[in-house]
């Protein structure tokens, strides 16, 4: 497997951890409308955004387009499973058949 692909595959990590803390700061009351957009959670949140932006662009340096979307779906089957692991979430039926949906997706166009 190329590097590259692993830095994207790192990229997707990390912009799931900011939907994560994004998620976080939204179930969550707050003071006033400035402190709503502005606490760590959602700073966090934005900078890791920023961090996965870099890491695409360096990725995409040593990989065909192509791949890009491909392996960017691979975040919402990890947004997934740690929404369960960190917030309770259940995962349902319907979940679970968009998970096969798109792990089949990626099968078909790696085959």
């Amino acid at each position: 497997m190329n590097q590259y692909f692993l830095l994207y595959g790192l990229s997707v990590t990390v912009a799931s951890a900011s939907q994560l803390l994004l998620k976080k700061s939204a179930t969550q009351e707050h003071t006033s409308f400035l402190r709503e957009y502005l606490n760590p959670y959602v700073l966090s949140g934005y900078g890791l955004l920023f961090l996965s932006m870099f890491l695409t662009i360096l990725a995409f340096r040593g990989m065909d387009y192509k791949n890009g979307p491909v392996i960017e779906s691979l975040g919402y089957v990890l947004v997934l499973f740690l929404s369960r692991i960190f917030f309770g979430e259940r995962i349902t039926g319907r979940k679970v058949a968009g998970t096969v949906c798109i792990l089949a997706g990626m099968l078909v166009f790696y085959l």
